[in-house]
């Protein structure tokens, strides 16, 4: 059971590391923010999560399993936030193409996109 538990683990690590891979190519080779911001969050988090698997099949302990559940928590907690902040800061300094845009839901809020109406 434990070789088996080893193989599986092994194959994780190989995917993950191919997503994030992945992920980094995906952050040089796309042209505008929102672009590259999909693929700094999108395959980074399946990889890391990948390769927490493929350690968790090959550590077993407790402290261990314990250490890498509280990272894949974090990872899932802060990467759709920074990926919003990300977005925002590109929409707000003007950095993407409008065009590329199948709906924009902040086209009726100020440049900014603050509200243009006071609160």
């Amino acid at each position: 059971m434990a070789t088996i538990a080893d193989w599986l683990g092994a194959g994780c690590l190989v995917a993950g590391a191919l997503l994030a891979l992945a992920a980094g190519v995906g952050v040089l080779r796309f042209p505008d923010a929102l672009s590259r911001m999909h693929a700094a969050t999108k395959p980074q988090v399946l990889g890391v999560l990948l390769l927490l698997l493929g350690i968790a099949l090959r550590l077993r302990s407790p402290a261990d399993l314990g250490m890498v559940l509280l990272v894949a928590v974090f990872q899932l907690a802060t990467a759709p936030v920074a990926a919003q902040m990300i977005g925002r800061a590109a929409y707000r300094s003007g950095r993407l193409d409008r065009s590329l845009l199948d709906a924009d839901e902040l086209a009726d809020r100020g440049p900014g996109g603050e509200s243009a109406e006071p609160a």
